[in-house]
């Protein structure tokens, strides 16, 4: 391990909001500075949800313009997001049209018409990737034969390929967020083409992948100049958010993960991937890694459904900030009902407390309108899928989870956090919050020369990054409420215990 005075910023974009980062390796500690904050909101334009991404790039130069002078040398710069959205630019690099988001409708049905052509089973072995109606596979289906695909397109890039195209001039295709849009194959860990033909994609159009930890070029003469910066590396961290997390969460040996925000990503980092029939018919997924390892994890509607109770509230005039929820839940009954949080409904309604009330009272449970009461069914909701999935995790790597790490915003939830270890039965060990991050800034460290690999990196945040350590208890009230849990939900996952 080096000592090393430079500096490196992530650009950590969410599904609602986004950070620019800047971030030391000391001989201690990690230190952070949090440049700038911005919201990422999604505003329908020509009929579709879409994504800005001349906004989002201006906030990224205006948190570029709050570094330091002459305090830190700033090494490179790097920029990691959520994944499957895409998009398409002409001949002369030009963005031809704003990114439609994943929530958008179009998809819905484009699965089943996929399948008529080559099936579920060999995309999955081709693949490794599950089934979800707003991979970039369905998208890109759908792009092409519903009348709207741009002729001039020549080249599709991911949006933070797009972002890094935006800071150095460079088009290229990460592999970690290649990897979720259902069209790399797994085997090369490049993009299947004998699938795009069949499926009549365009291939032409899809990037050179670059592993992560790429250097991608120098910031754009035109940028530095604006911002009286010096040339400075653009890297290609894990590009996928999740990626990220994973890469800067310092997994003991035999720990899961979930990934815990706007969706909670439930699994472990394996060393191949798993493509067994169960595994595809329980749908989980087997994402692309830093330095050649996989994520076999399945995805679970997080926060996302919290957020958006908390969003609806707000609009009736009960504006509650996630501290008062937090503190408001403890009053509310436990276990006073049960939702399953994959419901198809809860992706994207237009009243998400009433979409609870809704499912709560077909299922024949009470349908409380106090709003910690519905907030608490969620949370405890949430902590007994992820238990479930875990579960599954289990059988299917014939591996027994020793505990958890919970890392990304949700860590910060901390009913949510004890309501795992709880469901589980297993400790948790909850941060780093901005674990995005934090895997951003390492995969920069290590092209950097700050660390010789992903395991001393690992184990320098290990040491010196802080976790809140979460036991379970009362175990036999959580057995009862898991087997509530199923009953209710279908979920005939798993239970642990």
């Amino acid at each position: 391990m080096k000592q090393d005075s430079r500096s490196y910023v992530a650009v950590d974009l969410g599904a609602g909001s986004g950070r620019v980062i800047l971030g030391r390796f000391g001989k201690e500690r990690l230190e952070l500075e949090e440049l700038h904050r911005f919201p990422n909101p999604v505003a329908r334009s020509g009929g579709r949800e879409r994504w800005n991404t001349a906004a989002l790039f201006a906030e990224i130069v205006d948190g570029l313009a709050k570094l330091p002078e002459h305090r830190r040398r700033v090494a490179s710069i790097g920029v990691d997001t959520w994944a499957v959205d895409y998009g398409l630019f002409d001949g002369a690099g030009r963005l031809l049209e704003e990114p439609i988001c994943y929530r958008d409708e179009r998809t819905l049905g484009a699965p089943e018409k996929v399948f008529e052509i080559v099936s579920c089973e060999e995309i999955f072995a081709r693949t490794g990737i599950a089934t979800q109606p707003f991979n970039t596979l369905f998208q890109l289906f759908t792009h092409r034969s519903d009348g709207s695909w741009p002729g001039a397109a020549q080249r599709l890039l991911m949006i933070p390929d797009i972002l890094h195209y935006f800071l150095c001039g460079r088009m290229a295709g990460e592999r970690t967020n290649a990897s979720t849009t259902q069209m790399l194959a797994m085997d090369s860990g490049d993009w299947d083409r004998e699938l795009c033909r069949r499926l009549d994609l365009p291939e032409s159009i899809l990037p050179p992948v670059v592993s992560p930890g790429t250097v991608l070029g120098d910031l754009s003469q035109e940028l530095a100049r604006r911002l009286d910066l010096p040339p400075i590396d653009i890297v290609a961290p894990a590009t996928h958010d999740t990626g990220s997390a994973v890469a800067g969460t310092p997994l003991e040996e035999g720990w899961a993960y979930i990934s815990s925000g706007t969706w909670s990503l439930v699994g472990v980092e394996t060393v191949s991937p798993i493509v067994t029939g169960q595994a595809l018919a329980e749908n989980f997924t087997n994402e692309r890694g830093f330095g050649g390892s996989f994520r076999f994890l399945k995805n679970v509607m997080g926060l996302w459904i919290l957020e958006e109770c908390l969003r609806a509230w707000r609009k009736t005039g009960s504006a509650f900030s996630s501290e008062e929820v937090s503190r408001g839940v403890l009053s509310a009954p436990p276990f006073a009902g049960f939702v399953f949080p994959d419901d198809p409904r809860f992706f994207h309604p237009t009243d998400m407390p009433q979409a609870l009330r809704g499912w709560l009272e077909e299922t024949g449970q009470p349908a409380p309108r106090e709003p910690f009461a519905l907030a608490r069914i969620v949370l405890e909701s949430l902590a007994l899928r992820c238990a479930s999935v875990l579960a599954s995790v289990e059988r299917l790597t014939g591996r027994v989870a020793r505990g958890i790490r919970v890392v990304g915003g949700g860590s910060r939830n901390e009913f949510l956090n004890q309501a795992i270890a709880d469901a589980t039965g297993l400790e948790v060990l909850a941060g780093p919050a901005e674990a995005a991050a934090v895997g951003n800034l390492l995969a920069q460290a290590i092209v950097g020369g700050r660390f010789v690999d992903l395991s001393e990196g690992r184990a320098f945040l290990a040491s010196t990054v802080p976790a809140k350590r979460f036991l379970p208890k009362d175990r036999e009230v959580w057995k009862k409420a898991q087997a509530a849990f199923a009953e209710w939900t279908g979920d005939d996952g798993g239970s642990f215990g």
